[in-house]
């Protein structure tokens, strides 16, 4: 994955798919992901309960994958605080990755590296061994370009997603600088394909965006989008259904890259300009 050093499988488990599950649930998850061949896991606190979920489920497998976690939090104080209670939750030592979450906005950027900023935190963190490695989250490429302007990130979790990538000039440069400086990128929304229509019957509760689901060819297109625009991963939604579609057909996709044919099929089929995703 880019110059981390790390050796990941192309499907990234997003830990909210243990959100609001029952433990054996969240144990048969994790063990299918397991056996599927996939190493890295990626969690949050804002996940609701899936961090205390997770971390039972992987604890018999953690020396043998990656864990990345995140904070929303921005000051050193507080963010110290949720590192340590993610790593109590998680029953681990250490995070392979841990990333601020959500850089929503130049603001948001500024505040971590502020005198008293989350940044401090991090970087403590690290010189004690607590994390390997360095990341951000972000939905908003000004402020993703921005974060990498002020530090060496080894990862970026970002939207590489076909309904923003060809509706939209939505990655702002991102994708290529991530490429330039051999970033760890982590293509999240992957399945995604427009808002939810007020009043329409959510499938998958946990998605604050309609999944591409019964349509098994647009689906693969989309994974072999993200992979086309230089993912090392793609992020499915925070559903056990998507994930395994993922997982079922990544070889595939990886296989055999996105061609013209393919991609006149996924413009024919983007949503209007006033259903994307964001």
């Amino acid at each position: 994955m880019g110059n981390t050093g790390l050796e990941i499988g192309r499907v990234v488990f997003g830990g909210i798919v243990c959100m609001n599950e029952a433990r054996e649930d969240a144990d048969r998850f994790v063990s299918s992901a397991i056996d599927s061949g996939v190493n890295y896991f990626d969690v949050a606190p804002t996940y609701g309960d899936a961090e205390p979920k997770l971390g039972p489920a992987l604890a018999p497998y953690r020396k043998n994958v990656y864990l990345a976690c995140k904070t929303t939090e921005r000051s050193a104080a507080k963010s110290r605080e949720e590192l340590e209670r993610s790593l109590k939750n998680l029953q681990t030592d250490y995070f392979d990755v841990y990333q601020f979450h959500s850089l929503s906005a130049i603001e948001d950027v500024d505040e971590v590296f502020s005198k008293g900023g989350a940044f401090e935190t991090f970087l403590k963190a690290k010189e004690e061994g607590l994390i390997k490695r360095i990341g951000f989250t972000s939905h908003n490429a000004a402020a993703a370009v921005a974060a990498l302007s002020r530090y060496d990130f080894a990862t970026v979790m970002f939207p590489v997603n076909w309904s923003l990538g060809l509706g939209t000039a939505y990655n702002g440069g991102l994708l290529k600088l991530c490429a330039e400086k051999s970033i760890g990128l982590l293509g999240m929304k992957t399945l995604a394909h427009r808002k939810w229509r007020e009043g329409e019957e959510r499938r998958f509760k946990k998605s604050w965006c309609k999944v591409i689901h019964e349509n098994e060819k647009l689906g693969k297109l989309a994974i072999k989008y993200t992979l086309s625009q230089g993912a090392h991963a793609v992020v499915p939604p925070g559903n056990f259904e998507s994930f395994l579609f993922c997982v079922k057909h990544i070889d595939e996709c990886a296989d055999e890259p996105l061609t013209g044919a393919g991609i006149d099929y996924l413009k024919n089929n983007l949503p209007e300009q006033t259903e994307h995703i964001f």
